[in-house]
C-alpha cells in the first residue's frame, strides 16, 4: 500500500495557494467580504497593518464567508470592525514541511487552514481544498476500493519465538484454522503444525512470500513468513495467512471495482461537459448568439482561435465549451499568462528536467504542453505574454514539438490552441510588443465575446440563474427579487461584466433577508451609479426622437417585469397592469417573443 500514499510526501510548497489577500483589523465584516468576492477567495487573513503584512507576527486571525454568513444569520452588524470576530490562534508551517505533515497539524490544532512560512514570512495558505486539489482523481478513487477491500480481508497473523513458542495468534487466525488463541498462545507451533513454515524460517533466517502450502490437510493458504531481527538479533518469526479462495474472491472483487473507476471517471467526464457544454451558456441576445454560432462551427476543426473580450465576459468559459465539443480525447489545460512570472513562464510550458535550475524537483516536471497533448492548451491573457516567449510559442506552434528547459530531447505536442485577451492585439503590433506572426498563426478564427452592457435582454435570466446557485451553495432556500431591485441591476453598466455581476449577487444572496433581494440591499455605488445614469439611453443622432424613446423605455419595462416574474405572462401583465393580449400584442410588436416564449 505505500505507493498509494506517495502524495503524502510532497512539500506543501507543490500545492499551496499563494494568492492570499490581507485586510487591517479595523475594517468592517462588509469590507472584508466584498475584498474576498472581488478576488475569488474563499477566506481573508486579517493582520494589524497592512505595512508588514507578510510577517507572521502581525497575522491576528482569519475570517471565511462561511464565519459572515453565520454572523449574518445572527444578525450582527456587518458594519462593525472584522477584528472583533475573526478566529484567532492562526497557525503557520514551515514551506519545507511534507503534506502528510500539514494534514497531522490542522487535527492536531483542530484547524482548516494553515498559513505557510518561510522565514517567518507568510508565502502562501493552505486549505482543505488544496489538500484535494492535489490528489489524483484516479488514484484516488482506486485508494479508496482498495481501503474498503483489503480493511476486510482480516489476514491471519502468528508471531514465534526463537523457541518456536507461539506469542501472538490473531481472531483472523481463529476463524481460518478453528484454533482458539488461548489454546494455542504459549504452544510450540509444531503441536498444532507438524511442518509450520515459521520453523523453517527460524532455521534459515529468510523470508518466504507468498507460498501456496498447506499446513493443515483441511487447509490451503497462502502464507508469507519473515525472520523478525533486532538489532543483529533474532528474537522471533511471524506470518500472515490468507484462505486461498478468499484471495480469489478479492481478485474477482479488485476487477468489479476496477470497473466501478472507469464508470466514475466516465460520469465525471459527462458532468464537466454537461457544466461547459454550449447549452448551459446563458443569453439569447443576437451578439451572444452569433459568438456561439461562431464557436460551434470551429469546435470540431483543429484551427486556432484567438477569444477576444472585456475581462469578465467569460472566455474560458466558452473555451471550455469549444473543448467539449470537439473530438479531442486529451484534456483542457488552462494557463494565465498575466498570472506567471515571466522568467517561469518558459517552464511552466515547456517543463523542465533535474537540475535545470535551483528548486527544480529532481524528476523533472512535464509543460502544460505535454499535459495538453492530445487536448486543448487555452492560453488565458495572450498579450501579457513576454516577447521572447512569443518567439518561443511560435516555433512550437509551427513544429509541433517542445523542449524541456534543460534538455536537448524534443518531444512531439498535439494540442490544440485557444488564446484569449482583453487588449487590443493590433494596437500591441503597432507598438512592437506583440509579434505580427504570431497574431496570425493563434488568429484562425476570431471569436469577439460581448460585453454585459450590449447584451443587457440577458442580464434578468444570469441574476436568476446566480440567485438560484448561490442559494443552494448557501442553503439559504428559495430567494427572490423585487422588481425594483431587477431594474437596477438590469440598468447597471457592469463594469466587470459577468464576473462582477455574479460576485455582486453572491454578496446580495448572502446577506438577504427575509428570503428576499429588495433595492436597498444592493450596493449604493451600483445604486448611484445607476441613478446618475439615463433611465433611456438615447442614439445620439436621434436624442429627440420622442417616438424612438417611448418605444425604448416600453421595451425595457415589459423585459425587466417578465424577468421579475420569470417570463409568467399572466404575472407580467398584471404588474405592468395591461391586458395580457396587449402584453402580446407588445412582444410581438418588439419582436421580443422568441426570449419569452
Amino acid at each position: 500500500m505505500a505507493e498509494y500514499y506517495t502524495a503524502d510526501f510532497k512539500n506543501i510548497a507543490d500545492i499551496m495557494n499563494e494568492d492570499i489577500i490581507f485586510a487591517e483589523e479595523s475594517i468592517s465584516i462588509e469590507s472584508a467580504l466584498r475584498e474576498m468576492l472581488i478576488s475569488s477567495r474563499y477566506e481573508i487573513v486579517i493582520v494589524k497593518e497592512l505595512k508588514s503584512k507578510a510577517d507572521y507576527n502581525n497575522a491576528l486571525g482569519i475570517i471565511t464567508i462561511e464565519d459572515i454568513g453565520k454572523l449574518v444569520k445572527k444578525e450582527i452588524n456587518l458594519k462593525d470592525k472584522v477584528g472583533n470576530w475573526i478566529k484567532g490562534d492562526v497557525t503557520g508551517i514551515n514551506v519545507e514541511e511534507s503534506i502528510r505533515a500539514s494534514k497531522l497539524l490542522m487535527k492536531e490544532k483542530g484547524v482548516e487552514t494553515l498559513l505557510v512560512l518561510k522565514e517567518e514570512k507568510i508565502v502562501g495558505i493552505l486549505t482543505p481544498l488544496e489538500l484535494f486539489r492535489h490528489q489524483d482523481f484516479q488514484r484516488d478513487e482506486i485508494e479508496l476500493q482498495l481501503r474498503l477491500i483489503l480493511g476486510n480481508l482480516h489476514e491471519a497473523v502468528c508471531v514465534i519465538n526463537t523457541s518456536g513458542i507461539v506469542t501472538f495468534w490473531n481472531a483472523s487466525s481463529e476463524k481460518l484454522y478453528g484454533i482458539e488463541a488461548n489454546e494455542i498462545v504459549g504452544s510450540h507451533i509444531e503441536k498444532f503444525f507438524p511442518n509450520a513454515l515459521l520453523i523453517r524460517v527460524l532455521k534459515e533466517k529468510r523470508t518466504f512470500q507468498n507460498l501456496k502450502y498447506k499446513p493443515k490437510d483441511e487447509s490451503d493458504v497462502i502464507i508469507s513468513a519473515t525472520p523478525l531481527i533486532y538489532k543483529g538479533e533474532l528474537i522471533g518469526a511471524v506470518s500472515t495467512d490468507r484462505d486461498l479462495n478468499e484471495i480469489t474472491n478479492l481478485y474477482m472483487e479488485l476487477d468489479r471495482e476496477k470497473t466501478k473507476v472507469e464508470i466514475l471517471k466516465q460520469q465525471m467526464k459527462e458532468i464537466t461537459q454537461d457544466k461547459y457544454f454550449f447549452g448551459k451558456i446563458i443569453g439569447k441576445s443576437k451578439a451572444l448568439v452569433d459568438a456561439m454560432t461562431i464557436a460551434k462551427q470551429v469546435a470540431k476543426t483543429d484551427a486556432s482561435v484567438l477569444i477576444t473580450g472585456e475581462s469578465g465576459t467569460g472566455k474560458e468559459v466558452f473555451s471550455r465549451a469549444i473543448h467539449q465539443e470537439s473530438d479531442r480525447k486529451g484534456d483542457f489545460i488552462p494557463v494565465n499568462c498575466s498570472a506567471i512570472p515571466s522568467n517561469l513562464l518558459e517552464s511552466e510550458l515547456f517543463g523542465y528536467v533535474e537540475g535545470a535550475f535551483t528548486g527544480a524537483y529532481k524528476k523533472g516536471r512535464p509543460g502544460k504542453f505535454e499535459l495538453a497533448n492530445g487536448g486543448t492548451l487555452f492560453l488565458d491573457e495572450i498579450g501579457d505574454m513576454p516577447l521572447l516567449m512569443q518567439a518561443k510559442l511560435l516555433r512550437v506552434l509551427q513544429d509541433g514539438i517542445v523542449y524541456r528547459v534543460g534538455s536537448s530531447k524534443s518531444i512531439k505536442v498535439d494540442a490544440r490552441i485557444i488564446a484569449a485577451t482583453n487588449k487590443d492585439l493590433q494596437q500591441l503590433m503597432e507598438e512592437g510588443k506583440f509579434r505580427e506572426d504570431l497574431y496570425y498563426r493563434l488568429n484562425v478564427v476570431s471569436i469577439e465575446i460581448p460585453p454585459l452592457r450590449e447584451r443587457k435582454e440577458d442580464i434578468p435570466e444570469l441574476i436568476n440563474n446566480f440567485i438560484e446557485e448561490f442559494s443552494e451553495k448557501n442553503n439559504k432556500g428559495k430567494i427572490n427579487i423585487s422588481p425594483d431591485a431587477m431594474k437596477i441591476l438590469s440598468d447597471y453598466h457592469w463594469r466587470g461584466n459577468i464576473r462582477e455581476l455574479k460576485n455582486t449577487i453572491e454578496r446580495l444572496v448572502i446577506l438577504s433577508k427575509n428570503n428576499i433581494i429588495e433595492s436597498n440591499d444592493i450596493p449604493a455605488e451600483i445604486i448611484s451609479s445607476t441613478n446618475m445614469s439615463p433611465f433611456i439611453n438615447l442614439d445620439i443622432d436621434n436624442s429627440f426622437d420622442l417616438k424612438n424613446a417611448v418605444e425604448e423605455f416600453e421595451k425595457n419595462i415589459i423585459i425587466n417585469a417578465l424577468a421579475a416574474v420569470k417570463g409568467n405572462k399572466v404575472q407580467a401583465a398584471e404588474l405592468l397592469n395591461i391586458k395580457r393580449s396587449t402584453l402580446y400584442y407588445k412582444l410581438d410588436l418588439y419582436n421580443l417573443t422568441e426570449y419569452f416564449s
